[in-house]
This record gives structure tokens, sequence and C-alpha cells, in this order.
């Protein structure tokens, strides 16, 4: 048998514990916990884009294993930007590489061996998120009216190629 002591007792403790884990609204709190899970539903599903970074293509700027979210809505108000970091579909997959975009639609990109000094349309282009220049494959390429030219942080590994609009998923936001 339990005194009132011990009743008292045992009833503070669950008391406790419920207005720890519950509150003390059980109704409220789990409208919160409801319009918790709607809203990040939403926010995964249709604006954001969770993505982790694999491999060295993006360094120092990404690094290996890093995670980003990606704005799918981006590119809704205006095309994408020379400079842009970029999440791409990769063909006929539900994969995604993240990119920086260097060439817009209708210019020609050249690389200039051997110091491998991007031109685009003649012009050198200026890239300060470069920590240094390294040489890569020599490139001359003339952009189609929906291509843009994509390539990683890290050229001397990086795969570089034209993709069209409709690969991009948007941009990396965070």
């Amino acid at each position: 048998m339990q005194t009132d002591a011990e009743k008292n007792a045992t009833q503070e403790v669950s008391s406790w514990w419920g207005r720890a884990l519950v509150g003390r609204r059980p109704k409220r709190t789990l409208g919160r916990i409801a319009a918790l899970i709607v809203v990040t539903f939403v926010l995964f599903k249709f604006l954001f884009i969770p993505i982790q970074v694999v491999g060295n293509s993006m360094a120092p700027t990404y690094r290996n294993g890093s995670y980003k979210l990606v704005g799918r809505l981006s590119y809704k108000n205006h095309p994408p930007r020379r400079g842009d970091v970029v999440a791409i579909r990769l063909p006929g997959t539900k994969v995604l590489e993240v990119k920086r975009i260097i060439g817009l639609p209708g210019e020609r990109i050249f690389v200039r061996p051997p110091d491998g000094v991007v031109m685009i349309n003649n012009e050198p282009l200026e890239e300060p998120y470069l920590k240094r220049k390294i040489p890569w494959a020599s490139l001359d390429r003339q952009l189609g009216e929906n291509e843009y030219y994509v390539v990683g942080d890290n050229r001397g590994i990086s795969e570089h190629d034209a993709v069209r609009m409709d690969r991009i998923v948007g941009k990396v936001v965070f």
C-alpha cells in the first residue's frame, strides 16, 4: 500500500515527465508537431533539396561529404548567372552533381593552354573563387541558346560539360 506522500511523489514525477514531453496542453502540442511535420514536408519536397557533396571536384569551395541545400525556385524569376554554384541532374538518373556555371547561352568558351585561363568571347574570365589556377584540358566550344557550361572549382580533376537548362535543378543556397 502506498501512502499519500508516495502517491503525491509519483504524480509529481509523472506530471513532470508529461509536461516535459507533451507540455501542459497536449492538444496544442500535437497541433504544433503536426504543423512542424507539414512545414518540413513542404520545405524539403518543393522548395529545397538536401544533397551531399561527393568527391573533390568542388574543393576547396565545398568539402567532400559536406551537406548543402539546393533552392528549387532559384531560377523562376531570372536565368542562371555566371559564377552560380548549381546542382545538375545526371542524364537518366536521379543523381545530382554540384558544379559552377562559367559559360552562358550563346557564348564561345576557350581554354588557353598551357596556363588554363578560361576565355569567354575572347575575354579572360576572372575567377576569384579559384585558389590557384590549374591547367586543364583545352577546350573550344560555342554554346547553344539554352546551354550553360559547368565545371568544378578543382579543375585538375573535375569533369566539365555544357548542360541544358532542363538539367539544372537549382542553385546551392546553403
